[in-house]
C-alpha cells in the first residue's frame, strides 16, 4: 500500500480478496491497517463490513472470514418447500445461482404471522446461522408468491367468472372473461394462465383445461400431482414410437414359455412387470436346495437410449401411484400392454436365474433375455389364501402345488434375512378405498400379509444378483444406495433412549442389528410405535448413485433396482447395463450415457422424491375430505411429531394425521426440544412429548390443502419414561415461572435470604 492509497476506501472486492487470502480471521483493525484507513474513515468501512455480513459474504463476529459458498444472507426471501419426518417445515432461497447446493433451512412461526407458514408459501425471513452449518429461519412477513399457471375452482359470475386458487400462496381471484372459460361452470376444477397487461387488483386468466367438478375426489389427485409439478402428457413423439411398437420376436431369446411362472400383485394393480417360479434343487451336492427364477418385463426392447420414450421416461424418473389414478413412467401402450406381463400371453423379459443352498444363502446366479408365457395371476391375498388351505383363487391343482413350492423357498430365504439382519422397522401405511360411485369408501392401516414378504423378498434377491454381475463383468451399475445413520443423529438417539432404560452405546460403528435390537426390546411395551418413530428419524434418505456406499437398511453390500424397469427408470438403465455386459444385442448403454451417470442419478433421486411428495400430498387431500363431515368429532390419538409449530397427532382408526397449533396449547410460551421430541411451558413447565396418548378434536379438515387441525382436550396416557422420569421433575422445578404469583413468592424468598445473610457470614467467621 502506497502512501497515495492512504484514506482510499477499498472496494467491496478488495475487502473480501484481502479477508480471502488471510491465513486467519480478521477484523475491522486489521483490515483498516492494510488499507491504511484511520480516523473518521474507519466509519464507512464498518458500514461496508455490516453490510457484507447481512449478504452473507463475511462471517459476523469481532474477527470475520469470508463465508462459505452457501452461507445466506441475515434477512432473505424464502420458499417454504417440504416437511421432514420429524414435521419441521423447510426452505430453501427463492433466487439460488451459487453450484453448491443450498443450507438446509428450518423454519420458525414468527411472533406476529397470524396464520402459521405452510409448504407453498413464500415468506420473508431473518436467518440465524447454526452451528452445523444449518439456519432457522424466523418468518418476519408471508409474500405473494409470483403465479404461473393456476390450478383453482371456477364460478360463474353473470357470463364471466371468478376462478379461486387451490393455492393457498395466491390470495387474489382470477378473473375469466366468458371468451376464455372454455365452458366452464360453478364448481370445476380449472387450470388457469394469466393474461398478460393486468392492472391493479384485477388479474385476469384464461382457462386452458378443465378437470371436472371440485367436490369429485378425483380431483384431489390432479391438485397433488399440479403441485408437485409431475410431468404428466406425453410428446407426440414418444406417443408415436408407444403406437408404432409391435411384440418382440423371439429370435435371440431362450425359449421360457413352459416355464410355470406366476405373478403376485395388488387386486388393483395397474402393471404387471414381474413375475416368480421356485422349485427345490434336483442337483444332489444342494440337498434341500432350490431353483428360483425372477423374469422381468424387457422395457429396453421398446425404450432405445437417446428416443423420445427414454427422454419421457428420464423426465419422470418413476411412475407415481394415487389412490384414482397412476401418472406412468411410460405410455400405456407399453405400460399396460406390451411391457406388461399378461397371463397367457409370450412377453419378452429379462430373466435372473438363482440357486440357493438349504440355508437360503445365494450359491449361483445368472441372465438371460427370454421370452416367457405367465401360467397364472394372483392377488396378494388370493396367494395367501391358498397357502392357507381357503381356496380365493383358481382353484388349480397346478396354481396351488407352485404357490407352495414359492412359499417353501421363501421360509428359507426368509431364515437367511432373519440372520442378515437388515433393518426391521414396523411402519403401518394408509390406504384409500374408493367406492365404485367413485367417492371415498375407507381410509384403514395396509395389511401386510406373508404373500408381500415373499414377493419382495424374490425381488431382494434377484436386485443383489444383478449387482453382483455388473460389478463382476466391471460394467456401470446405477446401485441404489442407503448411508448409515449420521453420528450426530445417533448419540441424539442414545440420549433420547435413555429415557426408557435403553441403552445404545455412542461411538460404534452402527449396523441394522442395533437398531432390531432396540427394537426387539420395545416390542411389547406401550413405547414401540414411539422407539419405530424415533429410529425412522434417524435414518438417511436411500437414493440412485454410481458410486456404491451399499444399503444400510438392507444390510448388503452392493444392491441395485432391477424388478421394475415400466416404473423405475434406474432399473431400466440396469436392465441396458446387463444387455450390453452380457452381450444380449440392441438396447444396451451408450458411452454417452455412462458418462451421464452421476448426473442421472441425482435427477432420478429427485424425481422420486417429487413422487413421493405428490403422492403423500394426495393421501393427505383424500383423509381430509373423508374426515371432512366429522368436523366437532372427537378422536383418540397419538403424538407423532413436536416441533416449533405445534404438536402433529395421528388419529387411531384412520392414520389420519394433523396438528395442534402451538398457539392453542396455552398463553404461555412453549419451547421445542429437538433431542426429547417434546414441546416444554417455560412457564408450566408442561410436557407434551412424542407417543403421547391424547384426545383431540378435530377443529378444521380442509379439503382444498388436505390440512386437518385439531384442538387438545387432554392427554390419555403419557409416554412411559425410565431412569429419566425420576428426574423429571427436578428439571421442572429449574424452568423459571413467569407467573405474577410465580415472580412474587421468588422476590419475597429473595428478600428473605438477603437480610439474613450477614448473620450467617458473622457466624462463619467466628468459627
Amino acid at each position: 500500500m502506497t502512501g497515495r492509497d492512504r484514506g482510499r476506501l477499498p472496494s467491496r472486492e478488495e475487502v473480501l480478496d484481502f479477508i480471502r487470502k488471510s491465513t486467519t480471521p480478521v477484523g475491522k483493525r486489521e483490515i483498516a491497517r492494510a488499507f491504511n484507513i484511520t480516523g473518521s474513515d474507519r466509519i464507512p468501512l464498518k458500514a461496508m463490513l455490516r453490510e457484507l455480513a447481512d449478504e452473507g459474504l463475511i462471517g459476523r463476529g469481532a474477527k470475520r472470514k469470508v463465508a462459505p459458498p452457501d452461507a445466506l444472507p441475515a434477512v432473505a426471501v424464502l420458499d417454504i418447500h417440504e416437511q421432514d419426518v420429524d414435521g419441521e417445515l423447510l426452505a430453501r432461497p427463492a433466487s439460488w445461482s451459487n453450484d453448491v447446493a443450498p443450507p438446509r433451512i428450518y423454519v420458525v412461526p414468527g411472533q406476529r404471522t397470524p396464520t402459521p407458514p405452510a409448504i407453498g408459501h413464500r415468506i420473508l425471513a431473518r436467518l440465524d446461522r447454526q452451528a452445523d452449518g444449518s439456519y432457522l429461519a424466523r418468518v418476519i412477513r408471508r409474500l405473494e408468491a409470483p403465479p404461473g399457471a393456476v390450478l383453482g375452482v371456477f364460478t360463474a359470475v353473470g357470463a364471466d367468472g371468478r376462478v379461486q386458487p387451490t393455492d393457498r400462496r395466491i390470495k387474489h381471484e382470477l378473473v375469466i372473461r366468458g371468451e376464455h372459460s372454455l365452458g366452464a361452470e360453478t364448481g370445476d376444477l380449472v387450470l388457469c394462465t394469466l393474461e398478460p397487461g393486468h392492472r391493479r387488483a384485477v388479474i385476469e386468466g384464461r382457462v386452458v383445461e378443465r378437470f371436472g367438478r371440485i367436490d369429485d375426489p378425483r380431483a384431489l389427485s390432479l391438485i397433488a400431482i399440479h403441485r408437485q409439478g409431475l410431468p404428466t402428457e406425453f410428446s407426440e413423439a414418444a406417443l408415436a414410437e408407444a403406437r408404432a411398437a409391435t411384440p418382440a420376436e423371439m429370435k435371440g431369446r431362450e425359449d421360457l414359455r413352459a416355464l410355470p411362472l406366476l405373478t403376485i400383485d395388488p387386486a388393483d394393480a395397474r402393471d404387471f412387470d414381474d413375475a416368480v417360479w421356485a422349485a427345490p434343487d434336483d442337483d444332489p451336492a444342494n440337498p434341500g436346495g432350490f431353483h428360483a427364477v425372477v423374469a422381468i418385463a424387457d422395457v429396453a426392447h421398446y425404450v432405445r437410449p437417446g428416443s423420445a420414450l427414454d427422454k419421457a421416461a428420464l423426465e419422470r424418473g418413476n411412475s407415481a401411484y394415487f389412490p384414482d389414478r397412476v401418472v406412468p413412467m411410460l405410455p400405456e401402450e407399453l405400460s399396460a400392454d406390451l411391457c406388461s406381463l399378461i397371463a397367457g400371453t409370450d412377453r419378452p423379459c429379462m430373466v435372473a436365474k438363482m440357486r440357493f443352498d438349504a440355508d437360503g444363502n445365494k450359491i449361483g446366479h445368472s441372465f438371460s433375455r427370454a421370452m416367457i408365457r405367465v401360467h397364472c395371476r394372483l392377488t396378494y391375498r388370493q396367494a395367501q389364501a391358498i397357502r392357507d388351505g381357503k381356496i380365493a383363487g383358481p382353484d388349480d391343482r397346478d396354481v396351488r402345488e407352485h404357490v407352495t413350492r414359492l412359499y417353501d423357498a421363501w421360509h428359507i430365504l426368509d431364515a437367511a434375512r432373519t440372520k442378515r439382519a437388515p433393518l426391521d422397522l414396523d411402519l403401518p401405511e394408509r390406504r384409500v378405498e374408493i367406492g365404485e360411485d367413485g367417492y371415498i369408501a375407507a381410509v384403514h392401516p395396509v395389511e401386510r400379509l406373508d404373500a408381500h414378504r415373499l414377493v419382495e423378498e424374490f425381488m431382494i434377491q434377484a436386485n443383489v444378483a444383478a449387482a453382483e454381475m455388473l460389478e463382476a463383468r466391471k460394467a456401470p451399475c446405477m446401485y441404489r444406495v442407503h448411508d448409515r445413520p449420521a453420528a450426530e443423529k445417533v448419540v441424539a438417539l442414545a440420549d433420547y433412549l435413555q429415557e426408557f432404560d435403553i441403552r445404545l452405546a455412542k461411538g460404534q460403528v452402527i449396523k441394522p442389528a442395533h437398531f432390531n435390537g432396540i427394537l426387539a426390546q420395545a416390542a411389547d411395551s406401550a413405547n414401540a410405535h414411539i422407539i419405530n418413530e424415533v429410529i425412522l428419524r434417524c435414518q438417511a434418505q436411500a437414493e440412485y448413485s454410481p458410486e456404491n456406499y451399499g444399503h444400510f437398511g438392507l444390510n448388503l453390500r452392493r444392491y441395485a433396482h432391477f424388478t421394475s424397469p415400466i416404473r423405475r427408470y434406474a432399473d431400466l438403465l440396469v436392465h441396458r447395463s446387463l444387455i450390453g455386459a452380457l452381450g444380449f444385442g440392441p438396447g444396451g448403454l451408450r458411452p454417452e450415457d455412462i458418462e451421464k451417470f452421476a448426473e442421472i442419478g441425482e435427477a432420478i433421486s429427485g424425481h422420486e422424491r417429487r413422487a413421493s411428495a405428490a403422492e403423500r400430498d394426495a393421501l393427505d387431500r383424500f383423509t381430509a375430505v373423508f374426515m371432512a363431515d366429522r368436523v366437532g368429532a372427537v378422536f383418540a390419538a397419538r403424538v407423532s411429531g413436536a416441533t416449533r409449530a405445534g404438536l402433529f397427532v395421528r388419529i387411531a382408526d384412520t392414520g389420519a394425521d394433523g396438528l395442534i397449533p402451538i398457539s392453542s396449547l396455552g398463553y404461555e410460551y412453549f419451547r421445542h426440544d429437538a433431542t426429547r421430541h417434546a414441546l416444554i411451558g417455560e412457564a408450566s413447565g408442561k410436557e407434551y412429548h412424542l407417543g403421547d396418548g391424547v384426545e383431540v378434536e378435530l377443529m378444521e379438515a380442509n379439503t382444498v390443502t388436505g390440512g386437518l387441525i385439531f384442538k387438545l382436550l387432554k392427554v390419555t396416557e403419557e409416554v412411559t419414561r425410565g431412569r429419566a422420569k425420576a428426574g423429571l421433575a427436578k428439571r421442572r422445578k429449574t424452568v423459571k415461572r413467569t407467573t405474577p404469583k410465580a415472580v412474587r413468592k421468588r422476590k419475597a424468598k429473595a428478600a428473605g435470604k438477603t437480610a439474613a445473610a450477614p448473620g450467617k457470614r458473622k457466624a462463619r467467621k467466628s468459627k
